[in-house]
């Protein structure tokens, strides 16, 4: 039973409630009952879906034992640890509920928020709730780092979230199942959701929690795999099926800029020869180096857009787009 999902096959359900789990064998239980109160309490049906991302304490047995005793458990186990996009990704996959909820393991992010999250994508059509952690239960050398990081999200993106990290977030459906998460984009998913059509993106302030069991799993080189990672999903949104929209017209600047200066040195060179004034030969300048530098880098990075556009042709994703609704086409299938 170490790598399956646990329990029956589940019926279409209210919430899915989707938790990734490292090493937190401590909090799984109080968790459990908390959510399950919650749910019985709004009368909701429901999956509770815990990921266990390679722990190496006892939290895979903890899983084993809730979901024999409660069938709306279920649990999933990776042979080593991926992180917490894995998980998540293995998460909506498996998820069947109208409204997909996720959240940390840690007990931070209080289960009590579900009803109202629930409420603002049911009721208030929004696609996307993100919560907003206003007053905060963490170090000072946590916080600012990512005040600084959220409002640098804010710019590049345009959304306007103040906790793009949040982990406790509200989804239709419809979005979990329309975008893929992968290497540490769980921080931008309202940003894939974005790229994906839904536009209906909206923020709850919630409440955190001071931590009750364990140690924080994330240091501060999540912040340098952030920035990195908030480069890569914005290149990708704009750049992902046309990259020589990219590489191309930068390639063809540099080309131009360090073409047109060392033929402008030379001509200069010339010019100045035939008038009898001082000249100095254009292999004595830096910047007719600089120029031939500009012209090969302009070059390579041309080639890397004709074969990123070469890749891109080849690829079994290029076609693919997110069809939302199909009406009066009874005879018409979409892979």
């Amino acid at each position: 039973m170490s790598n399956q999902i646990l329990s029956a096959d589940h019926v279409p359900c209210h919430v899915s409630v989707v938790v990734p789990v490292y090493n937190e064998y401590e909090s799984l239980p109080e968790l459990e009952q908390w959510v399950d109160r919650v749910m019985r309490e709004n009368n909701f049906s429901y999956q509770l879906i815990l990921i266990d991302d390679g722990s190496n304490d006892t939290s895979w047995e903890v899983i084993e034992q809730l979901s024999a005793k409660n069938e709306s458990v279920c649990g999933l186990r990776f042979r080593r640890n991926y992180g917490k996009s894995a998980a998540l990704y293995c998460g909506f996959e498996v998820a069947e509920g109208d409204v997909v909820i996720t959240m940390d393991a840690d007990l931070q992010d209080s289960p009590d928020e579900i009803p109202a999250l629930y409420k603002m994508i049911v009721e208030e059509g929004y696609d996307l709730v993100s919560g907003w952690k206003k007053e905060r239960h963490d170090p000072v050398g946590k916080r600012w780092p990512s005040k600084f990081f959220n409002a640098t999200a804010r710019v590049v993106s345009g959304i306007k979230l103040h906790d793009f990290n949040c982990g406790l977030k509200a989804y239709r459906r419809k979005v979990v199942k329309s975008i893929e998460v992968y290497g540490e984009m769980h921080r931008y998913i309202p940003i894939l959701a974005k790229q994906a059509g839904f536009k209906r993106i909206g923020e709850k302030v919630v409440v955190h929690r001071a931590r009750k069991y364990g140690v924080s799993k994330f240091g501060w080189e999540r912040m340098i795999k952030g920035y990195l990672d908030l480069l890569s999903v914005m290149f990708m949104s704009k750049f992902g099926r046309s990259p020589m929209y990219f590489f191309g017209s930068l390639g063809t600047l540099m080309f131009l800029f360090g073409g047109g200066a060392a033929v402008w040195i030379v001509l200069q060179k010339v010019i100045r020869q035939a008038n009898g004034l001082v000249w100095r030969s254009a292999t004595d300048q830096p910047l007719f180096y600089l120029s031939l530098v500009a012209v090969v880098l302009g070059v390579v990075l041309f080639l890397a857009g004709f074969l990123g556009e070469l890749i891109n042709r080849n690829s079994s994703d290029r076609n693919r787009y997110l069809i939302d609704e199909v009406v009066g086409a009874d005879d018409v299938y979409f892979d």
